[in-house]
């Protein structure tokens, strides 16, 4: 497969479990991307009635993820310095509503660098059926990437609805 019409790379046609989840995977993060692309600081903050959720909610939630499942369970690194202060009992929603005091530069910094460490954490994860600790449970690395597919999938269909509003920019 090739580069659609959003510069995004299609999943292959062809290939082992890992090279079609990762595949995937990069097919929906890049269709977050060019949800956000080209937005103001401000178009990023914008919700829908009624959900408060926005653009730059999402990035910033999208990249605690990614460090929480890559970072965290695949890698078995310590949390990444940005999010090892948060107080989650204090406020389980943090990266959603702190994400209005961050500017679309910053945003998408903080979820590139958290995608980028993902990645490398995978170039060096060979075994989608190793198992690793994830809170209370153990996660094998194919469940983490189909977990993450979902996620991405979800949030990519509440993008494509607030981007929409935003400038009325469609499309799958």
């Amino acid at each position: 497969m090739g580069i659609d019409g959003h510069g995004r790379q299609e999943p292959p046609l062809e290939g082992d479990e890992r090279v079609t989840l990762l595949g995937f995977l990069d097919y929906q993060r890049a269709t977050f991307a060019w949800k956000c692309s080209n937005l103001t600081d401000e178009q990023l903050r914008v919700s829908l009635p009624p959900s408060p959720m926005t653009l730059g909610g999402m990035m910033k939630h999208l990249a605690l993820v990614e460090d929480g499942w890559f970072t965290e369970v695949v890698g078995e690194q310590p949390t990444p310095e940005q999010w090892a202060g948060v107080d989650r009992e204090a406020d389980r929603d943090w990266e959603w509503h702190t994400a209005a005091d961050d500017s679309g530069e910053e945003l998408r910094a903080v979820w590139e660098a958290s995608v980028e460490r993902s990645r490398q954490v995978m170039d060096a994860e060979n075994d989608l059926a190793s198992v690793h600790p994830a809170r209370r449970e153990r996660m094998s690395v194919r469940w983490v990437l189909t977990h993450m597919i979902e996620e991405y999938a979800r949030h990519n269909g509440h993008a494509d609805l607030i981007r929409e509003s935003i400038d009325g920019q469609t499309g799958e």
